[in-house]
């Protein structure tokens, strides 16, 4: 798991707990359960029963009134917009990198692969495995800490273990040669295809 993937799924969760939370707050008070099944709702909590309101009259004569209440308000919805929208570029932002350095970082005399290229490369190889029926890589994460995941379709006589063994001991290693990053971290997947069905005679 990305640290990327690690932080959208904290964010969301921490997200989805606070809404979760509200939610059966203010649901309980609408439904009059703190009375009815007696009991305590929380310190402070304003909304215990069905006709409370977040902010009585008073409350919102009282911070109307105050010079800063205005700006403060517009100001931290103003953060929060631009930190959802700072969020949801960041989702659609590409991260499949278009260079990787070649022999180690910074490249050798400026040279660098493409990093679809290589992608393509390494499937090819994967491809014409033994028991492979088809192959797709992608590359993702920044250039000079590249992530490979490849997924392997094997044919239906195809053994796992044998393909695996083999994409580790050839394409894999010559992608990693070719742009001086041993430690690449690759995220691997198999699949068998079905079986077509046959007719009886």
């Amino acid at each position: 798991m990305t640290p990327r993937t690690v932080l959208n799924r904290s964010l969301l969760a921490i997200a989805g707990l606070v809404l979760l939370g509200g939610g059966l707050l203010i649901l309980f008070a609408g439904l009059d359960i703190y009375r009815r099944q007696a009991l305590d709702p929380p310190a402070d909590w304003p909304l215990t029963r069905p006709d409370d309101v977040l902010l009585g009259s008073a409350d919102r004569a009282h911070w109307s009134s105050q010079g800063w209440w205005w700006p403060a308000v517009i100001a931290a919805l103003a953060l929060a917009a631009l930190l959802a929208l700072w969020w949801l570029l960041d989702q659609l932002r590409r991260r499949r990198p278009g260079a990787l350095p070649v022999g180690g970082t910074p490249p050798q005399e400026g040279v660098e692969l493409s990093g679809r290229a290589l992608s393509d490369a390494i499937a090819a190889d994967a491809g014409a495995l033994p028991g492979v029926e088809h192959a797709a890589v992608h590359i993702t994460g920044r250039p000079t800490h590249p992530r490979t995941r490849v997924k392997l379709t094997l044919t239906p006589q195809g053994t796992p273990g044998a393909t695996l063994n083999a994409l580790c001991q050839g394409p894999l290693p010559t992608a990693r040669r070719s742009t001086g990053s041993p430690d690449s971290p690759t995220e691997i997947r198999l699949r068998v295809a079905r079986h077509k069905p046959h007719r009886a005679q």
